[in-house]
């Protein structure tokens, strides 16, 4: 035939009983039976040895069993179980061809054999051919009531057995009718039923409870060969579609899925052989099991080498990926599918069950990914919330409300990117990330609000710290009575503005109100230390300060000009002004005074560093106690003394140390100053020079042209003492002025004559008209005093020329310089 080439058959178990897994392997792979789910049939034969099973197989499937050739004598043909696929018939539809009953090759005690392929027989198969003479019905001794007793003894170790369709097919008919035949036949297989012990279950259980009983007739192959293959050709189309509803298969209930009829059929095999009885729900359930965790580990490792997996874990690794939970779901959902797809033929409890491992084990191998892209989400969420939060500050808006804003966001949008990333077939929950970011936030909202907290702390201090170090260091140096009112007028103006401004940064915090008293507190007692760090600061420079003051009030007058000691001034006098100053100085420096509080630091001072030394030479009492002999002051606490009692004795005295010495040079300077300003001779010689110089004075007075002559000498002296500064070289001393004066005085007296040769020259010439003055433009001698009393003298004259031109000439000191 064409077809049978396509039926592929195999020799499923030996005669010894061994079953051929390799070939059974083979053979399902060859006729693609895992394909076919729960869309297939099996049809199995048996009978008596050598009564045309095979033959009728071949006809009725188009298989190539082999079939016993009758011209070599009747033997046993078919060993064991063979297998083929039935060609051409829809579903796919397999076919066993099992060794003949009643052989006496195995002899007439070995039917353990024939029992074991029956009972497999009625595991694994939907329909059971019965083959069975025409001439053995309603015989008591029939070939074929140990055949059938054989068939419902071995039902009984089915634990819950299905049914089975068993069709009883007539071999070489007579001319009897089939309608007669059929009755008798029923009524045969329904003693041996009876007959046939059962378990208490089923004593009263009717045949037709597991078994569909069907009959047929076929003529003789031999005699009847053309009418045979009508009969078989016309039986051959009940066997379409055998196991559709209303078909010609039984109730199929423990049928396993085509992909683990392989296994299924081993395990039966193995329990038969093991004379155990044979459970069909348990194992189906056993066969489910194994081939769904088959199925599901294949499906894992398929997963798990799938190119796209890979791809998505490797870069899932090490940035976030668009699309992450829509991309992993659905390669798991094709993962599943398929496993879904090969399984669905299976128990549905294991089917579900391994499924559920399946997606399981899937979820877990997914999960460190999953992690990873919510990490991913959760970094990337958290970067952009600090930057939108640096930006929102920059842009002015309030501290806690842009914080409120920024984190309500970017959380939203955490949850947002979290959607994108769930997987359908996981129900995890992205709470714990959630949370971890919504502590990442705050923690960094807590630090930034710290930092931007003492970054306006800070500038605030810098402003109090600039409004007052300058103006409290300017108030102390020029200490007096107002000083500490100034500095505390000073501090509690500064301090209102900068807590103004303070109170109004912090306003954008939305802090409590304990907290806003408390860094306002701090920012004024920040403005107090700054007063009192300065305020110690300058008492740690106080006796260079009383020095200073000192100089200045000692060596300047009331205008600040430099004192030049004439002799007369009051020395007593002014040092006595300086030195109080000097002492108002350190008493203001004694003690810090921010608080308006009266003290008696001053008098104290006072009395015991200056009237206590005027009446030194008055009578006191020996136990009189030194007011300064202590470490503290009266009504001033010690947190705020910045000198001591003793110390300010100690630097009093050392202040006065170094300052006699500047009094001492003062006193010097006077005295030389009236030693040199004294030309004239001493009382007693002016009244001897008039006495002695009488005759002389007499002389002149009778003789005037001597007082012209001594008015000339008397001039041109003057103009010489004025030109040449005679009193100013006198000044550094008498050797040096006489050797300086022996220099110039030739150089002087040429200049004077040439400047009287000038003159007269130009009253020879005479005056243009538009000068009104014939005489000298001018002359003039003028002197004047520098810083240090000198005398300078300058003398300058203008003549005009012919043509109106005026020239003047520089000082006779400078020509002669």
């Amino acid at each position: 035939m064409d077809n049978k080439d396509e039926c592929c058959s195999t020799h499923l178990i030996d005669g010894d009983g061994v079953f051929n897994v390799a070939g059974i392997e083979n053979f399902m792979r060859e006729v693609k039976l895992a394909e076919c789910g729960l869309s297939y049939a099996v049809v199995s034969i048996m009978g008596p040895q050598s009564s045309g099973k095979s033959t009728l197989l071949n006809h009725l499937f188009h298989t190539n069993f082999r079939e016993m050739d009758a011209y070599k004598g009747r033997s046993q043909t078919t060993k064991g179980i063979w297998m083929a696929r039935c060609p051409g018939i829809e579903p796919c539809t397999l076919v066993m061809d099992l060794e003949g009953t009643d052989g006496r090759e195995r002899g007439e005690d070995d039917t353990a054999f024939e029992k074991q392929s029956a009972l497999f027989a009625l595991a694994v198969s939907d329909i059971v051919l019965i083959n069975m003479w025409c001439h053995d019905i309603g015989r008591e001794q029939a070939a074929n009531k140990p055949l059938l007793k054989t068939v419902f003894q071995v039902m009984m170790r089915l634990f819950s057995p299905r049914k089975t369709t068993l069709m009883f097919v007539i071999r070489d008919k007579t001319r009897t009718p089939l309608e007669n035949l059929e009755p008798v036949l029923r009524e045969d297989i329904q003693k041996i039923w009876d007959s046939v012990p059962k378990p208490q279950a089923h004593k009263e259980t009717p045949l037709s409870e597991f078994f569909n009983v069907e009959v047929v007739a076929l003529s003789s192959f031999e005699e009847k060969e053309e009418q045979f293959k009508e009969q078989v050709a016309s039986l051959r189309q009940r066997f379409f579609h055998s196991i559709a509803p209303g078909g010609l298969a039984g109730d199929r209930r423990a049928v396993v899925p085509a992909s683990g009829f392989s296994f299924s059929s081993q395990q039966i095999w193995k329990i038969i052989k093991e004379n155990k009885d044979l459970d069909l729900p348990a194992h189906k359930v056993m066969v489910a099991t194994v081939r769904c965790e088959e199925i599901a580990n294949e499906k894992y490792v398929s997963f798990t080498e799938n190119e796209e997996w890979r791809q998505l874990e490797e870069a899932v690794n090490t940035h976030s990926v668009r699309g992450f939970g829509r991309k992993l779901s659905s390669i798991l959902d094709v993962c599943l599918s398929e496993y879904d797809a090969e399984a669905t033929f299976f128990d549905e409890g294991v089917r579900s069950s391994k499924r559920k491992q399946l997606e399981e084990k899937l979820l877990q191998l997914v999960q460190p990914a999953y992690q990873s892209m919510l990490g991913h989400i959760r970094s990337d969420a958290f970067e952009r919330f600090k930057e939108a939060f640096e930006k929102a500050l920059k842009g002015g808006k309030g501290f806690a409300l842009a914080a409120r804003e920024c984190a309500e966001s970017f959380i939203s949008h955490f949850n947002e990117e979290c959607k994108d990333a769930i997987i359908d077939q996981a129900k995890w929950d992205s709470s714990r990330v959630r949370d971890k970011l919504r502590r990442d936030v705050d923690a960094h909202i807590i630090e930034v609000r710290s930092a931007k907290l003492a970054e306006v702390t800070t500038f605030y201090e810098t402003k109090l710290n600039e409004a007052l170090a300058g103006p409290v260091e300017a108030l102390l140096d020029g200490a007096g009575d107002d000083t500490w009112p100034a500095i505390r007028k000073l501090l509690q103006r500064e301090t209102e503005t900068a807590v103004s401004g303070f109170s109004a940064a912090l306003s954008g915090f939305e802090m409590d109100e304990e907290s806003r008293d408390n860094m306002v507190f701090r920012l004024k007692d920040y403005a107090r230390g700054v007063v009192e760090s300065k305020a110690k600061e300058e008492a740690g420079r106080v006796l260079i300060r009383m020095k200073d003051r000192f100089s200045t009030l000692f060596s300047h007058d009331q205008d600040s000009m430099p004192r030049i000691w004439t002799g007369k001034e009051d020395i007593r006098a002014i040092t006595k002004t300086a030195r109080s100053a000097s002492l108002k100085l350190l008493s203001v420096m004694a003690a810090v005074r921010l608080e308006d509080e009266s003290d008696s630091i001053d008098k104290t001072l006072i009395v015991a560093l200056v009237d206590g030394k005027a009446g030194a030479s008055s009578a006191k009492s020996i136990t009189s106690v030194d007011p300064l002999a202590s470490s503290t002051w009266d009504e001033i606490p010690p947190s705020r003394t910045l000198i001591t009692p003793v110390q300010c004795k100690s630097l009093w005295r050392q202040f006065k140390t170094e300052t006699e010495y500047v009094v001492s040079q003062a006193i010097a300077a006077q005295e030389a100053s009236k030693r040199n300003n004294n030309w004239l001779p001493p009382p007693w010689a002016i009244a001897a020079m008039v006495i002695l110089g009488f005759n002389e004075f007499m002389t002149l007075l009778r003789n005037p042209l001597y007082l012209g002559f001594i008015f000339v000498a008397y001039l041109l002296f003057k103009a010489l003492w004025v030109q040449m500064d005679i009193s100013g070289e006198f000044r550094n001393g008498v050797l040096p002025g006489l050797i300086s004066l022996s220099t110039r005085f030739l150089p002087t007296v040429m200049n004077l004559l040439k400047r009287l040769a000038e003159e007269g020259q130009g009253v020879a010439s005479g005056q243009p008209q538009g000068n009104p003055n014939p005489a000298l433009a001018s002359r003039s001698f003028r002197g004047s005093t520098n810083d240090n009393g000198d005398v300078s003298t300058s003398a300058t004259s203008e003549v005009t020329s012919e043509n109106g031109t005026e020239y003047s000439s520089s000082s006779l000191h400078d020509k002669t310089q």
